[in-house]
């Protein structure tokens, strides 16, 4: 017997506002985008771990917001959930030059 929990697998209501909304969190955490996309952050003064700031500032994209914003709680919050992992796969180095954006105060 396993004593990993996993979380179970939630089904999607909305599949195409919900890929919108998680192909613009891939796209500004990508290798080539996460730099951009922190000093947007920064430059903006939004801390990276409040989400709906984020959002709202169009800084995921013009349209994530209103995608986002179709979607039912649950798939809110799976959104949310995918969202703050994403902040914290972030390289060492980078979280290290950006730790304002990173910092709990």
């Amino acid at each position: 017997m396993s004593t990993l929990k996993e979380q179970p697998v939630l089904p999607i209501a909305d599949p195409v506002a919900f890929g919108a909304v998680k192909t613009a969190i891939e796209t500004s955490f990508s290798s080539g985008k996460i730099r951009e996309f922190l000093r947007s952050l920064e430059r903006r003064n939004v801390r990276i771990r409040e989400f709906e700031d984020v959002l709202g500032k169009g800084l995921l994209g013009p349209k994530a917001e209103a995608e986002y914003k179709r979607l039912p709680d649950g798939d809110q919050g799976q959104i949310r959930e995918f969202y703050l992992a994403s902040l914290e796969k972030v390289v060492p180095e980078l979280r290290q030059q950006f730790f304002r954006l990173y910092a709990y105060y």
